[in-house]
């Protein structure tokens, strides 16, 4: 009789394994297929596909992970399928106080389906995280932070989503000379500054379905004529592609700046006052 005890959970015991090896293997095929399906179509996006991948390679670990658990609580618990019909699904799954869980699922679940990110999107969280998404899951969205650091965070406790990549990004850099300088001559330095941009910068400037420029760079005007007490501020806009949005920013800063050296012209500096009170004793 112990042999055959013995026996009995031995091969319980090889079931659990035979079990858990098919649902990896399943896994692994499907997540495998999915992969090479989207590398071998172009009919969406690059970064639209690498979102839904990632959300079905969380789909299918969470789904072979509570199954996987479901079918060992079924090896002791005699009845269990009628268990499981009988109290429902929502009841068991209120029954282990799972209430976050499906809040963060459903956030998951409309993060996609309303496209407000995709996988490799430079984005800000609740105002504090800023990083690129490297995976978006079913339970938690991972980013990458500018430092390095892998950012994981729950599907239900994002309140706020600033995207620096849909569609469209403006650049706005802004300029504060000093109140020496003549209006005229920064305007024109500007104005030719800005055609020097668009011709440098030309393939990373936004175009519409006709392959026209939407909004090259041009100078805005002047937006205050006392910018934080120190000169007068001008802006400099132009619309560019999501993709290239950083880079244009960066290689605009370096034109702007290169110009206003070549042309002496002085930027706002910071002025402290200092007075200096006497006590009179009497």
């Amino acid at each position: 009789m112990e042999q055959t005890v013995a026996f009995l959970k031995e091969y319980e015991l090889l079931k659990v394994i035979i079990v858990a090896i098919l649902l990896a293997v399943s896994v692994f095929i499907i997540n495998f297929f999915i992969r090479k399906f989207f590398q071998r179509t172009d009919f969406i996006e690059e970064r639209k596909e690498k979102t839904i991948e990632s959300m079905i390679r969380s789909v299918t670990r969470y789904a072979a992970t509570i199954g996987f658990i479901l079918y060992i609580i079924s090896l002791f618990v005699e009845n269990f399928g009628s268990i499981l019909a009988g109290a429902g699904v929502a009841g068991i799954v209120i029954g282990f106080g799972a209430q976050s869980l499906i809040k963060d699922i459903l956030a998951g679940m409309f993060l996609i389906y309303e496209k407000q990110l995709h996988q490799g999107d430079f984005i800000t969280i609740n105002n504090t995280f800023n990083g690129t998404v490297e995976e978006i899951g079913l339970r938690s969205l991972k980013v990458r932070e500018w430092s390095g650091k892998l950012l994981t965070i729950s599907n239900g406790e994002i309140k706020q989503i600033h995207n620096y990549n849909i569609d469209r990004m403006r650049v706005i850099e802004r300029v504060v000379t000093s109140f020496r300088e003549d209006p005229d001559k920064v305007w024109t330095v500007l104005e030719h500054t800005c055609e020097k941009i668009n011709q440098e910068l030309e393939d990373y400037l936004k175009r519409d379905s006709s392959d026209t420029i939407i909004e090259p760079f041009h100078l805005f005007g002047i937006t205050s004529l006392n910018a934080n007490y120190r000169g007068y501020e001008y802006a400099i806009i132009g619309l560019v592609d999501d993709q290239h949005y950083w880079n244009a920013a960066k290689e605009a800063r370096k034109i702007i700046a290169k110009a206003l050296f070549d042309e002496n012209i002085l930027l706002a500096e910071e002025r402290v006052s200092l007075s200096q009170s006497k006590k009179i004793s009497t």
